[in-house]
């Protein structure tokens, strides 16, 4: 039989419980895998389960939300055989998940992955730390990584709008940045910055039509809200149409992206929904296919160029 592995973070979503691994188990059996369940105990525990894992594992599933996905991801490229990957999606927004065509039922999204494609996807890299769909800054976007665990638990998506309200009365930070995009240097103010291979955030879907998750390219919008009224307002037209024509954003779509600080920044980066320290104010950002992942076939056609 072939090998699987589930990295299993217990803490992820809102509170609930598989009521029965064995489904998990059998599941898999009938597609031919033997499988081990590893658990995480603490931050960082999937990069190693996966950097010492076996070569001869068919398959690794993370089991947990986007930043379970994001340490299992940032595992794999640290090992010279990199190994197949799948996200199965426990959290609570569960971007990622969502973009694949996964829903919250766990059982049935077993089926779907086991029944796919592995495909090869691109992954970015800030500084050359690895993130799977977002690395993000500015205000507010510490909803993510500081709404705290136990109201995820309680209250699912809601706890980051509670968490998000407290914070509201906030004033909106602007930042005077350098930055160089194909070759090209510019010098803008922004208040938010959104890098992204993804067609979901934060709960969003179809942010942009026409993400591919195999073009050797990421995207890029500055924005430049300096009121919260022009961020409702942003937040409205983000639900309706395509980010990149929205009136006060600066898009691109590129495979390098260098930014420097001038002022700032105030706030860490967002990168899958965790947070990324660093006291550097210059970051530079590539894209790499170098992983593989099983994906439900539902929604190859849209989100890959290559449909093979």
């Amino acid at each position: 039989m072939r090998k699987c592995v589930i990295i299993m973070n217990p803490a992820s979503g809102k509170k609930k419980k598989i009521n029965n691994l064995k489904n998990l188990y059998d599941i898999l059996r009938k597609y031919g895998y033997e499988t081990e369940i590893k658990v995480t105990k603490a931050k960082f525990d999937a990069i190693r389960i996966v950097k010492e894992l076996d070569d001869d594992i068919d398959l690794v599933i993370s089991a947990g939300g986007d930043g379970t996905l994001n340490e299992v991801v940032t595992g794999n490229t640290q090992r010279i055989k990199k190994l197949t990957l799948a996200n199965l999606p426990m959290g609570t927004t569960n971007d990622v998940g969502n973009m694949y065509g996964l829903s919250r039922n766990i059982n049935e999204n077993l089926e779907k992955i086991l029944q796919g494609k592995a495909k090869n996807i691109d992954i970015c890299y800030i500084n050359n730390t690895p993130f799977v769909y977002v690395a993000c800054l500015g205000d507010y976007i510490d909803m993510a990584y500081n709404t705290p665990r136990e109201l995820k638990k309680k209250y699912g998506k809601i706890a980051y709008i509670m968490y998000g309200l407290k914070q509201f009365r906030n004033k909106i930070n602007c930042y005077d940045i350098k930055y160089k995009i194909n070759n090209k240097t510019y010098e803008g103010k922004y208040s938010f910055i959104f890098i992204t291979n993804s067609s979901r955030v934060a709960g969003v879907s179809d942010i942009y039509y026409d993400v591919k998750l195999d073009d050797n390219k990421f995207e890029i919008a500055l924005a430049d809200v300096k009121t919260k009224k022009d961020m409702l307002k942003m937040l409205v037209l983000i639900n309706t149409i395509d980010v990149k024509d929205i009136p006060g954003i600066t898009y691109y779509r590129t495979d390098n992206f260098e930014i420097e600080f001038l002022t700032g920044p105030k706030t860490s980066w967002c990168i899958d929904g965790e947070e990324y320290r660093t006291d550097t104010k210059k970051f530079s950002f590539k894209v790499e296919k170098n992983m593989k992942m099983l994906l439900p076939t539902e929604k190859i056609n849209k989100l890959f160029q290559n449909k093979e």
